[in-house]
């Protein structure tokens, strides 16, 4: 599963855990993302950091990023050559884009959205800055925020942030966690729900959720299918394509029907 041009499996390892987070380099994953935040005990912190800065002294086959737990954090991890991307926590504003861009040297940054402003920011943030690559929810931050009971509560707000990332051209978002290792039809169920809403990909806290997420995010026999006959049409025609059966399709689609088949060619 590794090097793929969509990445599917994002998995999380804790920092102070070396371990683990060798493990989850050899997992399958096709980013690995070491926390430094919510996985790690504040006693634990300055422990985390240093730890994941020898880590990070080399570089590694598979991609690894950060999510930090302040700016502090930065200095220590920014040059070092096995760090592909921070993920900032807490993101509400372009300013506190600003300011990580400032001091990161051109490093990719994926900002966090994990309150009810930051959702109402959601495009300005996506385009504060060239460094950002990329943007999430922090769902059970949000969840608390919102005061939502129900999964389906937050809909609105992952709506929002496709359409955001969308507009800011920005790669597809990827959904947040799914908290209970154990049930792995759950996972399943949100994964095919998250890719109706147009997300691509999922972070993952256990290896076994792994395989989950990206049976669920690979197209179907019938997609690949129907994918492959728009590209086909796309050679011989410009503009709108009519195909076979009477539909006619646009660029936007032939886009959408090359990123099927760029999938379709993982699996393979």
């Amino acid at each position: 599963m590794s090097g793929p041009h969509f990445p599917l499996t994002w998995l999380y390892a804790p920092g102070d855990r070396p371990a683990v987070v060798q493990k989850a380099l050899v997992s399958g994953a096709d980013v690995v993302i070491v926390d430094l935040e919510d996985a790690v005990a504040p006693d634990r912190k300055a422990y985390a950091l240093a730890a994941t800065a020898d880590l990070l002294s080399d570089p590694h086959p598979v991609p690894v990023h950060v999510r930090i737990h302040t700016p502090r954090d930065i200095p220590s991890l920014a040059s070092l050559p096995g760090l592909r991307g921070l993920r900032v926590p807490k993101v509400t504003h372009a300013t506190d884009i600003h300011r990580i861009a400032e001091v990161t040297s051109g490093l990719p940054l994926y900002a966090l959205l994990e309150n009810a402003l930051a959702v109402e920011r959601a495009y300005t943030i996506a385009t504060a800055h060239p460094t950002v690559h990329g943007i999430a929810l922090g769902e059970a931050d949000l969840r608390a925020d919102l005061g939502v009971r129900d999964d389906c509560g937050l809909d609105w707000s992952r709506g929002r942030l496709v359409v955001a990332a969308r507009a800011a051209a920005l790669p597809p978002p990827i959904q947040s966690v799914h908290p209970d290792i154990r049930d792995l039809d759950s996972l399943a169920a949100g994964c095919a729900r998250g890719r109706a809403m147009g997300f691509l990909g999922r972070a993952a806290i256990h290896p076994r959720q792994l395989p989950v997420i990206e049976q669920a995010y690979l197209p179907t026999p019938d997609e690949v299918a129907a994918a492959e006959e728009v590209v086909k049409a796309s050679r011989t025609e410009e503009g709108a394509l009519a195909l076979p059966d009477g539909r006619f399709v646009d660029a936007a689609v032939v886009e959408g029907a090359r990123r099927v088949l760029t999938l379709a060619a993982r699996a393979a």
